[in-house]
């Protein structure tokens, strides 16, 4: 008997057709990649070998049994005993699946007593031996932190240990590296292919990208719409694939080993002849949070500058200072010291000329208004009244390529990559001459974020802009950037035209983070993971 059959499933939430009707199949020891857009019906499928969808209103249809349970036919004593027991899962925001209030040892001992008649003193071993298992230092004394003093690699080490604890025969991982940097993304799936092969656990890994699958499984399941459109062994789908869907899907993916094509010079200012010079400027940028012996210094003597119609790509791991850096080019933030010019003037606080555009624009989208009226605000703190407003936001949404007569909708009625458009289209209301993206496409799958750099790309092709793209995806920035400046623990490491950098690191640093970045070979992916050694801890 496999570990997971999964016959004619189908999950529709009202007249919302999530899954139709598929199948699979999961042996001991295996590993199942299922891969799509958002939308495709991946995390439904997730949820459903778990029956996490009882009770919710979901119509599920067809069978599923996961380690000899059947879910559908399973009572809440039986589901009880799958979850966490014979069955665990990783999911993708740590934070909101780790209960601040309570230390990481104490959450993980609870769950093993839930499915083993042991002593507190025994669960609290047993966390503390599987924190160690994963690769947390000093296991039993960080076992009394809480989630808040983890790291976002150390967060997800955690979960993966607390899946871990009761030995599940199966780990169903959903998106569990989506949130981390190319070099702690590594060292998680290092993990988790390691336990695998040391427990013989079987793993369905979700995810929307397809380099996360090609180090990490063996077939491969490629969801659209909620139908299986490609399965296979992960070689020969990612290889060679036989279905149109997946190869559009695989040209999305961005690659460290692609050189940006060069772009064609900028229509809107193709004949001026200051089009190369230096429109925003950074010099010994310093920021210290907190004082005294508490003081930290998140960015140290920065200099750097942005060209007219360039762009300039910011990467480093979490921590490294990028996001304090664009939030004191935008003038969010000011200086410790050092200062920031506009055309060659020192400049302080917020200004049109310098936009920024947010990670997450669920958060920095107001719910109670209307996308309209959040991209009009730039507009009328300029003083613009009255039809021309809305006009010259039907205008903006239509350059963004969002549907000027959804004015009146709210950021819920738009996907993850139509409100990133939004937030675009606010920053251009502004007319600025840069714009500063703080990993916009991070938390979109690879179809959506390359649409968006394709849309950054033209606008600053077009409108003469000059662009500073931040993020942790080296891939992706190679994409986007002219020039690149590496960032760690504060300090520029490497600063020089992309290509070159890309092709030949003068840092060892920056060697590292494009070694941890995913391949779409799996045998080389093979490779580099028997190269690296021993995670370092995040």
């Amino acid at each position: 008997m496999s570990l997971v059959e999964v016959t004619g499933l189908s999950v529709a939430f009202g007249s919302v057709r999530a899954v139709e009707d598929l199948s699979f199949r999961l042996e001991k020891g295996a590993a199942l990649g299922l891969v799509g857009e958002s939308g495709s019906g991946k995390s439904t499928v997730a949820s459903a070998l778990l029956g996490l969808h009882r009770g919710t209103g979901a119509v599920v249809d067809g069978s599923v049994r996961v380690a000899g349970t059947d879910v559908g036919a399973a009572s809440e004593r039986e589901l009880r005993g799958l979850r966490g027991g014979k069955a665990a899962m990783v999911f993708q925001d740590p934070l909101s699946s780790l209960d601040p209030y309570y230390a990481v040892g104490d959450q993980i001992a609870e769950v093993y007593r839930v499915h083993h008649p042991a002593s507190r003193r025994a669960a609290r071993a047993r966390a503390v031996e599987v924190l160690d298992r994963v690769g947390i230092p000093d296991a039993a004394r960080r076992s009394r932190s809480r989630p808040h003093e983890f790291s976002g690699g150390m967060r997800q080490r955690a979960l993966i240990a607390m899946a871990l604890a009761c030995e599940p025969d199966l780990l169903v991982a959903d998106e569990p590296t989506t949130a981390l940097d190319v070099t702690v993304q590594a060292q998680i799936l290092d993990l988790l292919h390691a336990l695998r092969e040391e427990t013989g656990m079987g793993l369905l890994l979700v995810t929307h990208d397809v380099g996360v699958a090609a180090e990490s499984v063996d077939e491969v399941l490629v969801m659209r719409h909620g139908r299986a459109v490609e399965h296979g062994p992960v070689g020969s789908v990612l290889g060679s694939p036989a279905e149109a869907y997946t190869r559009r899907l695989l040209k999305s993916v961005p690659r460290v080993d692609t050189p940006r094509p060069p772009a064609p010079p900028a229509g809107a200012v193709a004949d001026d002849a200051s089009r190369d010079g230096v429109v925003l400027e950074a010099t010994g940028l310093r920021r210290v949070f907190g004082r005294g012996s508490k003081a930290f210094t998140a960015v140290d003597d920065v200099s750097l500058e942005v060209r007219r119609g360039e762009a300039l790509g910011v990467v480093g791991e979490s921590g490294s200072g990028k996001t304090t850096l664009g939030r004191m080019l935008v003038g969010l933030l000011e200086p410790s010291a050092g200062e920031v010019r506009l055309d060659g003037a020192a400049v302080t606080g917020v200004r049109p000329d310098v936009q920024m555009v947010f990670q997450d624009p669920v958060s920095s989208l107001n719910p109670r208004r209307s996308v309209g009226e959040s991209v009009a605000d730039p507009l009328r703190a300029r003083g613009e009244r009255g039809p021309a407003v809305r006009a010259r936001v039907a205008e903006l949404l239509e350059r963004v390529g969002l549907d000027p007569a959804h004015y009146d909708r709210y950021p819920h009625e738009f996907s993850g990559g139509q409100r990133q458009r939004v937030g675009i289209a606010r920053a251009l209301a502004a007319g600025p001459r840069v714009l500063v993206c703080d990993e916009p496409v991070s938390a979109l799958d690879v179809t959506t974020q390359a649409q968006v750099v394709e849309l950054l790309d033209e606008l600053r092709r077009e409108l003469g802009l000059a662009l500073v793209f931040i993020a942790h995806d080296l891939a992706v920035v190679r994409r986007v950037s002219d020039r690149l400046a590496v960032m760690r623990h504060g300090r520029v490491v490497e600063y020089g035209p992309a290509d070159g950098i890309y092709e030949s690191p003068g840092d060892p640093y920056t060697a590292r983070l494009l070694a941890a970045v995913p391949v779409l070979d799996p045998g080389l992916a093979a490779l580099r993971r028997a190269e690296r050694r021993e995670p370092a801890v995040t």
